[in-house]
């Protein structure tokens, strides 16, 4: 059946593309928006030269690097003992047919496979591919006699497209490396006898054992008492994480010094780091506004190119007394091997990939790299303190009640209705008060939004919250809330004021370093939090944050960051991406903290922190810089150097060796460039 490419709204070529036929070479076939060699959208016969036109592609991902320079070393052989023969040992025999032939020969290894790409794009209805503009050059180099030139510049682009595949392999190898984190067997306990079989064969409730060194396949619950594990793979940090009995544990994870016993929770294809994958392979498919541009302009640029070429060779016909055709012709096929786009259209891509397999190792996920244009020029940094800045672990410090109410009784009566609720404060009171009593029964349970729970018991309202929550029902009480520093936790039964919790929460260790690091990228800092304010200005006090706002409900959290984008600055909202949901969608970009703990966070944020280290909000902004000013150097460079050439390509002052710089030179330039956000350290 006949193909016919596919655009997007923005001018993206949607398949067939030269990214996705370096990307197949370089193995990473697996890792971008395949779309023309999907079965789902093209169904080809077995005979369809365009299948098999891609099956050659799939298959030079298992070839060596000699094998991949071997056409072009013979083309080199076989061009420097031609030159010699012309230039300095001068054989007789050396002359017409016999060097045409030779030329030939030493063009078709590396100009065969590029003639087939060309014919493969006009079939495609893709006319003004790169592949043609070389062949044209080329063939048109040979119909001129510059047999030496038409040879180099194809040996060279050949050598420019193997050095292209090189860097691809090289820019994904961290996101590739995600890929062999899950292994393909595991050993269950079938009754006491160990079995291997495939980790997509498991069942939930199976019981892995797995051994010092093995990497776990699947998500489960700790079942031994302690075990450490290596858990770079997921977050990018090298510190053995310490996990107790009942803790999750995820796939990917490597058990460190014993056996240990893992009960499975989550199918093979559900688990954290299959949602992890996932989100990396489709990072793609997001496209920068930079790279949508170079798309739409190398789209108009070549043909534009095409027709100036033609009106170089013939035009001058009407204007020059001394015409000579073969002098115009031979410019203008300088001029469209200078035009071919390769250095923009590879580079800037593996630039941005570069930016998010920078950012996977250490353990930031980005969706997509419009997100790390987007990060790069964001102005503040809007934080939520609880999980964000702080570690999210509460634990009550004292209980302030009146003596004429039993204390015992209304604790329990408080950690029975706090059972209702994920909130942080609800586990620490259950981890103070212990195990929840039955008997207690409880009817009409109701959360007030950002105030807290209220609920009947035999018959006597019980509100556990803050002071907002006795406001809100008339509560009478004689302490005031803006004397106690740290969280409060208000507690009123049968109408009347009993007193109140105090709970406090520590600092992250790098929660001070994070926020110097962001004012020295010039980033301005505000908290925004629906704990108590008292406790969120001593928080940003000690972190050193100009801004900070406590007591808000999520609408107020809307309303603080309308207020500094009416300011015509760009927004970056952290949190935990699922309760502040609206706040993320207004902003700029969404950062979720501690990925790893939510499948909501994941869905809902623009970028991943996989552990909840509030320092890789700078590093992400860091990356984000680092890879548009890589991006910016070669768009630059590739702008100045072919547009020098070509103006001299057209007045006759370059020749093919100029221009043979000006693509494949300016392209390996740009790519080993783009490469180099690899090698950083953030």
């Amino acid at each position: 059946m006949e193909h016919k490419h596919e655009y997007d709204a923005q001018g993206k070529q949607l398949c067939c593309t030269e990214e996705q036929k370096i990307y197949a070479k370089a193995g990473a076939k697996d890792l971008i928006d395949d779309s023309c060699c999907s079965s789902k959208k093209h169904k080809h016969t077995e005979h369809s030269d365009h299948e098999a036109h891609d099956h050659d592609h799939s298959h030079n991902a298992n070839r060596s690097t000699l094998q991949m320079f071997l056409p072009s070393v013979i083309s080199l052989v076989l061009l420097l003992i031609a030159i010699s023969f012309d230039n300095y040992l001068t054989p007789i025999w050396f002359t017409g047919w016999i060097r045409i032939i030779w030329y030939v020969i030493a063009y078709i290894p590396v100009g065969f496979p590029v003639i087939k790409e060309a014919i493969e794009s006009i079939r495609y209805k893709d006319l003004f591919s790169e592949f043609l503009l070389m062949v044209i050059a080329t063939v048109g180099a040979f119909a001129i006699g510059e047999y030496p030139e038409a040879v180099a510049v194809m040996l060279f682009y050949s050598v420019g497209e193997v050095f292209q595949t090189l860097a691809v392999t090289r820019a994904k190898a961290n996101i590739k490396s995600l890929l062999d984190q899950r292994p393909d067997e595991v050993t269950i306990l079938m009754g006491s006898e160990p079995k291997t079989i495939k980790a997509a064969e498991a069942k939930i409730g199976d019981i892995i054992q797995l051994k010092a060194g093995e990497k776990l396949g699947l998500d489960g619950e700790l079942i031994s008492e302690t075990a450490s594990f290596n858990t770079a793979a997921l977050t990018g940090e090298s510190k053995p994480d310490t996990k107790s009995k009942g803790e999750t544990v995820l796939a990917g994870m490597i058990n460190l010094n014993k056996v240990s016993q893992v009960k499975v929770t989550t199918a093979y294809n559900d688990s954290k780091l299959s949602k992890i994958l996932e989100l990396v392979q489709n990072a793609t498919a997001q496209k920068a506004p930079t790279e949508l541009f170079i798309r739409k302009f190398a789209k108009i640029y070549t043909p534009i190119v095409v027709l100036l070429a033609v009106l170089i060779t013939f035009l001058p016909y009407l204007f020059v007394d001394d015409y000579v055709f073969s002098n115009w012709l031979y410019r203008a096929l300088i001029f469209l091997v200078i035009s071919c786009p390769c250095a923009l259209v590879i580079s800037i891509p593996l630039g941005y990939f570069g930016g998010i397999g920078a950012a996977s190792k250490n353990g930031i996920l980005f969706k997509g790299s419009n997100f790390l244009d987007a990060i790069a020029t964001i102005q503040n940094v809007v934080m939520d303190k609880t999980g964000t800045m702080t570690e999210g672990v509460f634990k009550v410090q004292e209980v302030v009640f009146d003596s004429q109410f039993d204390e015992k009784e209304i604790l329990q009566m408080v950690n029975t209705l706090e059972s209702q609720s994920t909130h942080p404060v609800a586990t620490a009171t259950h981890e103070y008060v212990g195990k929840i009593d039955t008997s207690i029964k409880l009817e009409d349970v109701e959360e007030i939004s950002g105030q807290g729970l209220k609920a009947v018991i035999d018959g006597k309202s019980l509100l556990v919250g803050n002071f907002k929550l006795m406001d809100n029902f008339s509560i009478s009480y004689d302490v005031n809330p803006n004397s106690i520093v740290y969280t409060v936790i208000a507690v009123a039964y049968d109408k009347q004021f009993v007193g109140y919790l105090t709970i406090a929460d520590s600092i992250k260790e790098d929660a001070q370093i994070t926020i110097d690091k962001l004012k020295a990228l010039n980033v301005k800092t505000t908290m925004l939090s629906g704990d108590k304010n008292t406790v969120v200005q001593f928080v940003a006090q000690k972190l050193g944050i100009a801004n900070a706002f406590g007591d808000l409900l999520p609408e107020d959290k809307v309303n603080k960051v309308k207020e500094i984008k009416a300011k015509n600055e760009t927004v970056a909202f952290v949190g935990d991406g699922v309760n502040d949901a609206p706040v993320v969608a207004l902003s700029n970009v969404g950062i979720a903290m501690g990925g790893l703990g939510s499948d909501a966070t994941i869905e809902t944020a623009d970028i991943v922190i996989q552990d909840d280290k509030p320092g890789k909000i700078a590093m992400a902004i860091h990356i984000g810089k680092q890879t548009k000013k890589i991006v910016w150097q070669n768009i630059t460079l590739a702008f100045v150097v072919k547009a020098a050439v070509l103006v001299l390509g057209a007045g006759g002052l370059a020749t093919m060796w100029e221009a043979v710089f000006a693509d494949v030179g300016v392209a390996l330039l740009a790519i080993l460039n783009a490469v180099r956000i690899q090698r950083m350290k953030f």
